[in-house]
This record gives structure tokens, sequence and C-alpha cells, in this order.
């Protein structure tokens, strides 16, 4: 039978940790702010900003939404978000993706100082991640890291396959994975024989938001499988395993809910006190 991992549980020892720093930041006359912007009324996005801005009041951590129309312009935007880094003590930024298409560019992610940029998207920090100079670790793929670490999993030489290869998960957990030693193989849509491929992985991730995408028979025995995937149907959340196929297995799985996102969530916290921290010594 499958082992479930749990997320929540592993996410509140992080929560837990940054508490105590900001609490030590505040002795010394700095209340860090987290800022998140939200373009357009999409549902889920507007869930997951609600969940941040709950974990940001459990640690003690100053929270801004700024919420703005779907059908701003660049300009307008980009004016917004240069107005919003002027704010005291604003030691996190973040612009809730996805953005509208026509908002959706290296030109409006850039516009966030990568000293505050905790979800790791500007130019800046994608590059120390790949030279390996990086002091912030991008949310998801650092959620998928600190689990396999708390699994006591010994990464160097391991074959993983990682399914979708976006920018917010699966380009980055290639360059922290390869960094890890691991063997990385990264499917796209253009790529055959995925389930052949995941037969053979040690570790599989999945990051592509499609449903009852990774099934029980492309899975072996003793895997891990971590799910950074969602979609909803009806109005209820799927990642892209078929957990009831995998429970079946001999495997460490995610659930989804309560596997990946919160532990997600609670690093973005993490990294907003990191940057506090950094901008304090400044």
């Amino acid at each position: 039978m499958a082992t479930l991992i749990d997320g929540k549980k592993i996410a509140k020892k992080i929560e837990e940790e940054t508490a105590a720093r900001i609490v030590a930041l505040k002795n010394k006359g700095v209340s860090p702010k987290l800022a998140v912007i939200l373009v357009g009324e999409d549902k889920p996005s507007q869930t997951y900003v609600r969940r941040k801005q709950e974990a940001a009041l459990r640690v003690g951590l100053d929270f801004i939404l700024l919420n703005l129309p779907a059908n701003i312009s660049m300009p307008e935007l980009i004016d917004k978000m240069e107005n919003l880094q002027h704010t005291e003590n604003l030691s996190g930024l973040i612009i809730q993706l996805p953005l509208p298409e026509q908002l959706y560019n290296a030109e409006v992610l850039n516009t966030i100082r990568p000293e505050i940029d905790v979800d790791c998207l500007t130019n800046t920090n994608a590059g120390r991640l790949v030279m390996k100079t990086n002091y912030l670790v991008p949310p998801t793929p650092g959620a998928v890291i600190t689990i396999l670490k708390d699994l006591k999993t010994d990464l160097t030489g391991k074959d993983v396959v990682i399914v979708g290869a976006g920018a917010l998960v699966g380009k980055p957990m290639a360059i922290m994975l390869l960094n890890e030693h691991c063997t990385v193989t990264v499917c796209n849509s253009a790529t055959k024989n995925i389930k052949e491929k995941c037969l053979g992985a040690d570790i599989i991730i999945s990051g592509v938001g499609k449903k009852d995408l990774i099934r029980g028979d492309m899975v072996r025995d003793n895997a891990i499988v971590i799910d950074t995937g969602f979609s909803f149907e009806k109005g209820k959340m799927h990642g892209d395993v078929n957990l009831e196929e995998l429970k079946q297995k001999k495997v460490f799985v995610t659930p989804t809910p309560g596997g990946v996102g919160p532990i997600t969530v609670a690093l973005l916290l993490q990294n907003t006190v990191t940057c506090a921290e950094r901008n304090l010594k400044i």
C-alpha cells in the first residue's frame, strides 16, 4: 500500500521556524511585509492568495493584497508594481500567476526587484539558481526538495523524471535536481513514451495541471511520486496523479490537496523573511 506524504505536517515545522525569525526581526524594529498582486478574478488564484494571506497571519507576517482588473494595461501594471515596491519594510513581492495572456512576459516579471522576488521568477534569480549562488529557493521546486529530504532520500545518482517543463516548476526543478547530482529527464508536450520513462524513474515529479495524467501503471514499486500539478473540475481540486490507482502500489506519493501546496506557501513566507534579514544587513 502507498504511503501518503503529509505536506501540512512539514509546512507546520517551517512556519514555526519562520515565526521565530519574524519575532527576532520585530525585536530589531523591522516588521517584514509580503505583498501580492492579483490581476483579474480567477477563482483558483483567489483561493491561493487567501491561503497565502492566512499563512502570513499565522506566522506574524504583514500582508498586502493589491487587486487589479483583468483589462489593466501593461504600462499601468508596471507602474502599480513599481509604486508598491516603495512600501516601507516590504520584504517580498509576488504577482499571482497565471496572468492574463497579454501581461505574462519577462518585462512584467522583471519589474520586481530581485532582492524581494520571493517567487524567484526574475532573470537575476533564475540565473543565480543555475550558478548555485542563490539565497532564495523557488517555492514549489523547493517544496519538492524539502519532501525528498524529509524522506531522507539520498538524491545522488537518482533517476528523476519531471513531467512538465514550465517556468514555475519544471525548469527550476530540473536545475535544482541537477545541482543535487540527480540524472534528470524532463518531459514536455512533444515527449514520446512518457510511460516508459516514468517506469524507469526512482522519482516522478508532475507539474502539468491535467487530471489523471500519472496513472498506476506508469509507476514502479518503491518510487516516490510528487504531484505539483492542479486543476479544477466542478469546483474540486485535482492533482496530476490518479491517487486511487497509486494507493494500491508500494510507493510514496503526495496527495492533492495537502501535499506540496502547504509547503510551497511556507517556503514563500520563509523567502520573505530571508529577504528581510538580508535587507537589514545592507
